[in-house]
């Protein structure tokens, strides 16, 4: 199994431009929260429906959190506190919209996959998920390893090259 910091490298081999780093910040959490927001409204068993918070965004999100937890316990923690921040946002525009929450949702994501795709043409690199589908997970962590290391903070090790 590779470690966090072999993923976090090879993902930064394909995001060096940095136009295409600045469309990664907007769309890969649009990205993400698109993708939860549409899982949140699928509906669950019956046996499941004890709660709003228990549906198939946050089975999916618990089973991501794992695998982060498994790569870098910091970046898994940081993970927990966004998705708890963007299932916050999603439970509000679901109760909240006078429209269904999946035309919105739907759009954000086609939005940020034109966007992703656009930032990939100015990097002149395909998208790390061709080679990896694992790479779908390792965006958000590298985000967030970024955001920690502008913070003074070390979510992995002191010596990652993630520029």
């Amino acid at each position: 199994m590779r470690t966090i910091r072999q993923w976090l490298d090879e993902y930064s081999d394909s995001h060096r431009h940095p136009t295409n780093k600045a469309i990664h910040w907007v769309c890969v959490p649009a990205i993400l929260f698109s993708v939860l927001g549409l899982l949140w409204l699928i509906p669950v068993p019956e046996i499941a429906a004890i709660s709003p918070w228990v549906n198939w965004a946050t089975l999916l999100m618990a089973l991501a959190i794992v695998y982060y937890l498994i790569l870098a316990p910091a970046l898994a923690a940081g993970m927990a506190v966004a998705a708890l921040v963007m299932f916050a946002v999603i439970y509000r525009l679901d109760v909240a919209l006078t429209f269904p929450p999946w035309q919105l949702f739907a759009g954000i994501f086609i939005v940020a996959w034109i966007g992703q795709f656009i930032g990939h043409e100015i990097e002149g690199k395909k998208p790390s998920f061709f080679k990896d589908l694992q790479f779908l997970l390792i965006g958000p962590a590298w985000l967030l390893a970024d955001l920690y290391r502008h913070l003074g903070m070390k979510p992995v090790a002191p010596t990652i090259p993630y520029e």
